[in-house]
């Protein structure tokens, strides 16, 4: 974590900045692997400090390394205007992104005489390129959501419910050893799988069904993220079976253009394309990904309005999709680490093939 505040450090510098604080929980843990969800950091040039209440200071001192940690009582917005005064900061930087106008205001009204200026990006740059030890965590993670699945998927039976498989997912990947989903998971039967990011019903599955999962879960504060799509019993009807062949390849389109130095908005292209060519353009309208790491959705974002240039380490989705309202949905997701000539899937273990599983 040290190195990561060094790293801060000359961004400061950089910045003619004396400080730099943060109330977000993401970028805290980043700097000093604290991963509880009430905190503060404080950087100057000389100190690193890590402020938390009494719940966490017990969790403060096992999980933060590179800084000092101390606890707090009243206000944490406070007590950061206070400990910039300590500091003798006479002007701090902070992510815009990730302070509210209250908590920014109540920081500059305990710290009247400090300039505050909005560095947007400050913390989240460094976050996009993952380190060895952040890939191993992401690839373990990976590893766990695909074993779940597999299992889950291959218990499948009529009249299950889409909230019943999601909560069972999310019951193996604790089970496996991860701390919690990455997000809420998605499980959705038959025509419902036309909804890119519906909620789980009571709805039963049924011969006929697509299946689309979407989920993920955490291993040592890290995100992994898996969609794919199945049907159940067979297939219903040859429109399917072209969405999803579309898809499937949109999305092996999408992985062969991903590298180091290509543009976000051209590996969304790639996707995109391929399933406007096949007349379904319009039925795709999200972007084809996202990076991933503490958080399950991080910058940059694989879409086509994205400027970002893709480097060695960033951690992506590529997951197209085409969703036909009333009649269903094909969304396939996979998780890559951006290499120098391509890049390496971690979601590897789950096949892309069309299947038809309980049979």
């Amino acid at each position: 974590m040290e190195t990561r505040i060094t790293a801060l450090r000359r961004r400061l510098a950089e910045r003619g900045a004396d400080a730099f604080f943060s109330l977000d929980p993401a970028a805290n843990a980043y700097l000093t692997g604290f991963r509880g969800t009430t905190s503060a950091v404080l950087v100057t040039a000389g100190s690193a400090v890590l402020l938390c209440d009494f719940r966490y200071t017990e969790q403060a001192q096992r999980q933060a390394s590179g800084c000092e940690v101390v606890e707090i009582t009243g206000t944490m917005e406070g007590r950061v205007g206070e400990w910039l005064v300590k500091l003798g900061s006479r002007s701090a930087v902070f992510e815009p992104e990730r302070v509210t106008f209250s908590q920014h205001g109540a920081v500059h009204a305990a710290a009247p005489g400090i300039a505050l200026a909005a560095a947007p990006g400050l913390v989240e740059e460094l976050r996009q390129i993952k380190d060895a030890g952040e890939i191993a965590k992401i690839r373990t993670a990976c590893q766990i959501a695909e074993s779940a699945l597999a299992d889950v998927v291959d218990g499948l039976r009529a009249g299950v419910t889409e909230r019943e498989t999601a909560a069972l997912l999310e019951h193996e990947f604790k089970r496996r050893g991860a701390q919690r989903a990455s997000f809420d998971t998605i499980a959705l039967f038959g025509p419902r799988s036309s909804l890119p990011h519906g909620e789980p019903t009571d709805k039963p599955l049924e011969q006929g069904d697509i299946v689309l999962i979407d989920c993920g879960c955490v291993v040592d504060g890290y995100c992994s993220d898996l969609t794919r799509t199945f049907f159940y019993g067979r297939i219903p009807g040859a429109w399917a079976e072209e969405i999803y062949l579309c898809v499937q390849q949109a999305q092996q389109a999408a992985l062969a253009a991903l590298r180091a130095g290509v543009t976000a908005s051209g590996v969304d292209a790639a996707a995109r394309g391929l399933i406007a060519r096949a007349g379904y353009g319009a039925r795709f309208g999200h972007g084809t990904g996202h990076s991933v790491g503490i958080e399950v959705h991080e910058n940059p974002r694989l879409n086509a309005l994205s400027k970002a240039v893709l480097a060695a380490g960033m951690a992506v989705t590529v997951e197209p999709g085409i969703y036909l309202p009333g009649q269903g949905g094909v969304r396939i997701e996979d998780l890559a680490v951006v290499t120098g000539d391509g890049c390496d899937v971690l979601t590897a273990g789950i096949s892309k093939d069309l299947q038809v599983i309980g049979k």
